[in-house]
């Protein structure tokens, strides 16, 4: 606990490590190129209708470039694409450059990703140092590939189904 009674950040972050979470990366048209940023608070909110939920940093440089679009891709990541990531994640480069994608009607899909899910931003709220943003899905599918790229305990890893899991 912290001294104001609250809980302790560090701590916070420690106890949450231990939960799972996939790694994606979110994808739209920007005006001149595309934009992109790693995420992995991502999850599904509703089956009818369709929805997701997303919360970017409310500090992101990148989430008002995809924001302004009202439309975006989450790629969910393949077992190897630690370094895609890392790239998404880093500042102050082009994200894309030497990245293969390809063009889906809400942004870029990359190439090799584990899933791609289109999706229209339906309503936004501050929360906290985040920004929970709710939005419809326009159109998803996977690629077969069923090794995705997971975050746990402050570290990228992967989950493999179990033999002759049909997971698709």
């Amino acid at each position: 606990m912290s001294d104001s009674g609250g809980v302790d950040a560090a701590h916070f972050r420690r106890v949450f490590g231990h939960l799972p979470t996939g790694v994606t990366v979110v994808t739209a048209f920007g005006v001149e190129e595309p934009v992109g940023m790693a995420a992995n608070s991502v999850t599904s909110v509703s089956l009818e209708p369709p929805l997701l939920l997303l919360c970017p940093a409310r500090a992101s440089t990148t989430w008002p470039s995809l924001r302004e679009r009202g439309r975006f891709c989450v790629n969910v990541l393949a077992h190897d694409h630690e370094g895609l990531s890392r790239r998404f994640a880093a500042s102050g480069i082009d994200r894309f450059a030497g990245v293969p994608w390809h063009r889906r009607q809400a942004g870029p899909a990359l190439d090799g990703a584990v899933a791609w899910i289109d999706c229209e931003i339906d309503a936004e709220h501050a929360a906290g140092d985040h920004t929970v943003v709710i939005a419809r899905v326009l159109d998803l599918g996977v690629s077969g590939a069923y090794r995705p790229l997971v975050f746990f305990g402050g570290r990228y890893g992967t989950f493999a189904p179990a033999e002759g899991d049909g997971a698709a």
